[in-house]
């Protein structure tokens, strides 16, 4: 015998019920609908929205520190306040032997610098790194190859170009092993390169003329000076936690009084980024509950209509349990009704919600990051709407128990 869910007669009336008051069906269908889809929006949306905010440190060690000179703010071995001073070479060698906790480190120098090749001119930055730059910035490279310990060494007069200074310089051609005059002094090109972040510190790469660290202070004239001092720490250490070492090492090369906070300053970009974390992860909790209101309010919905349904049919229910219904047939149909809402309704919302999130993702797409990452995974959409099959269910329950339990004879005489 088979069970009253699975004959199409009963499937029939269902649809048949619901579509009697059309204006009450489609009100209750689209609660739903709109609480699957801003769900479905919020969480794909939340993972977007963080995927664009990490596209702006995209290719930026995530544990990056830095140390900079600024002016004195405490008169101290007859250096007054307001002086200021400038990091060497060999505070680099002394902070490198003290700090405990430093995994790659690169001082950077950086200057505006004209560029020349043939007839064509562009000015722009020139940075002055070390090998090991290639591990804190992590460069996109396009041609070629990056500066190495060698070029630092040998201070060689080559260069890798930013790749829209070189598409300024050369078009469409390759600079590879071509020279290039910059602020007068001619350096081959070994190199193009680009970033894939939007952040920079010192210059954008893709704009820039990258110089071996010693050769760059040479061209410059800067002696042993350097501008600033970037480093990484290793897994299990955060680059704050150098700075009491590299303070006493600055402190004593310099004559800084040990509590002037000023005139060393420090940057943690893994600050940063837990800032970034928190954050998302509190976007990410609000969406939740903001789509979880969402839903529950179509449940309730579904709730109300099935009360209502039930009111409305009492009459009928007790003629059908007069000629020989079963409690369970009464159960089953007005529960099918509500699964039957629940299902299209929330369907169709997730699916506009995978099409609204796929346009948004469409149109934030980079050519060099790619995606954003507006998009609704296929298993936390049949999460969603598995989601709202139980409740849409539990929300028919009550009135499915309500109908079971209608007497035939107090049925009839109620109408």
């Amino acid at each position: 015998m088979k069970t009253a869910i699975f004959q199409p007669e009963n499937w029939r009336e269902i649809v048949a019920t619901l579509a009697r008051n059309k204006t009450r069906t489609f009100l209750t269908a689209f609660g739903i609908f709109w609480g699957t889809a801003m769900l479905a929006m919020l969480w794909g949306g939340a993972n977007g929205f963080e995927g664009l905010m990490r596209r702006n440190f995209a290719g930026f060690a995530t544990n990056l520190g830095g140390v900079f000179s600024d002016v004195r703010s405490i008169s101290y071995r007859g250096f007054n306040k307001g002086s200021h001073w400038n990091m060497t070479v060999q505070d680099v060698e002394a902070i490198r032997r003290a700090a405990p906790a430093i995994e790659y480190s690169s001082e950077v120098n950086a200057g505006s610098a004209t560029a020349v090749y043939g007839t064509k001119k562009k000015t722009g930055t020139a940075l002055g790194v070390e090998g090991t730059y290639a591990n804190i910035s992590i460069p996109v490279m396009y041609e070629g190859r990056f500066i190495n310990d060698s070029d630092v060494a040998g201070s060689r007069k080559v260069m890798v170009i930013g790749r829209n200074r070189a598409a300024d310089l050369f078009g469409q051609d390759s600079p590879i092993g071509k020279f290039v005059s910059l602020n007068g002094i001619y350096f081959r090109v070994i190199g193009v390169a680009g970033q894939k972040s939007n952040a920079s510190i010192g210059g954008r790469i893709d704009d820039s003329f990258i110089l071996p660290s010693s050769t760059m202070r040479r061209a410059f004239n800067t002696g042993n000076t350097i501008g600033f001092f970037m480093y990484t720490a290793p897994a299990g250490y955060t680059p704050s936690d150098n700075e009491p070492a590299i303070r006493r090492v600055l402190s004593a090369n310099h004559a800084i009084h040990p509590d002037d906070e000023r005139a060393v300053s420090f940057m943690d970009i893994s600050e940063n980024f837990r800032v970034v974390d928190n954050l998302f992860l509190g976007i990410t909790i609000l969406a939740f509950f903001v789509g979880l209101g969402s839903l529950m309010a179509g449940v309730i919905g579904v709730g109300n209509i099935m009360w209502i349904i039930v009111k409305e049919r009492t009459h009928e229910f007790g003629i059908r349990r007069a000629i020989g219904a079963k409690p369970a047939d009464i159960t089953v149909q007005v529960l099918s009704e509500s699964i039957l809402l629940t299902l299209v309704a929330g369907t169709a919302g997730v699916c506009f919600a995978a099409l609204v999130l796929g346009i948004a993702d469409t149109l934030t797409i980079s050519p060099t990051l790619g995606k954003a990452g507006f998009e609704l995974h296929f298993v936390t959409a049949i999460g969603i709407v598995a989601t709202f099959f139980v409740l849409g269910s539990a929300a028919g329950t009550l009135p499915a128990v309500k109908a079971m339990k209608i007497k035939p004879i107090e049925a009839i005489r109620d109408k």
